[in-house]
């Protein structure tokens, strides 16, 4: 395990990376942050519990261990807007999803965000890119799952409620269509509510490694956390919610696990 995320090699065609899972802020950030921001609410909350079932399929599972607020795995390494037009948060972020600043005095400058992304968003991304290599190397086909959640309601990002299920391929440029309308129809069948390159196409790493024509199949889902969790501090688990949405979480790589091994 690295002190930076926590990974485990599977020999299934599939990697699932929660990079968002973290919840861990380095001393010297903590020190110069607000009292909202060492409480880190906006972490994916309980991502990697839903998925805990991934080691029983054979699949690689890579997570971060630090907070979002450290620095965003799932952002460009240049700072370029995933969303442009849109409110997004920056790779170093400033402010909660709330627009409430994270730092007591002067927000990262561009030596600290090369510091931060040399020491916390490369070592990631060199492991998601060693284990999608590994995993080609021995199936001609390979998905990578990324797993996301975010509250269901916030006004700075979308209007309304969001639904349940968030897949995103990059507006179709990073998944098979065949791939993707089986995991839609399975989405379609449950009682959760469900889009396609809605409000979350997927985030950089969908879009940074999907290749269907090299064999890498990315689709990120970001789940609505009402559908499986309290969205309130402490931000607890509901076991009753949260199992019926594990059990379509479980069926949904099982489907992607079948489709890519042909």
């Amino acid at each position: 395990m690295s002190e930076l995320f926590r990974f485990q090699a599977g020999e299934a065609p599939l990697l699932v990376s929660m990079p968002h899972v973290g919840i861990e802020l380095p001393q010297e950030l903590r020190a110069a942050m607000t009292p909202v921001a060492v409480a880190v609410a906006d972490t994916d909350w309980h991502v990697d519990r839903l998925y805990d079932f991934a080691a029983e399929l054979g699949a690689s599972v890579l997570a971060a261990r630090y907070s979002r607020y450290c620095i965003d795995l799932n952002r460009d390494p240049e700072g370029k807007s995933l969303y442009p037009g849109a409110s997004v948060t920056e790779l170093c972020p400033t402010s909660t999803f709330d627009d409430e600043p994270l730092y007591v005095g002067a927000a990262p400058d561009q030596g600290e965000i090369r510091r931060r992304r040399e020491t916390y968003w490369q070592p990631y991304h060199d492991q998601l890119k060693a284990e999608l290599a590994r995993l080609q190397a021995r199936h001609p086909r390979v998905l990578l799952w990324e797993g996301h959640s975010i509250r269901s309601v916030v006004p700075r990002f979308f209007e309304g409620r969001l639904p349940d299920l968030n897949f995103g391929t990059g507006g179709g440029r990073t998944a098979d269509p065949a791939l993707v309308d089986r995991l839609l129809q399975m989405a379609g069948a449950s009682r959760f509510s469900h889009v396609l390159n809605g409000r979350f196409k997927g985030g950089y790493i969908t879009r940074a490694y999907g290749a269907p024509e090299q064999g890498v199949h990315a689709v990120q889902l970001e789940l609505a956390q009402a559908a499986y969790m309290d969205e309130r501090p402490p931000f607890p688990w509901d076991p009753g919610r949260a199992a019926e949405l594990r059990g379509l979480l479980r069926e949904l790589l099982t489907a992607g696990l079948r489709w890519v091994r042909g």
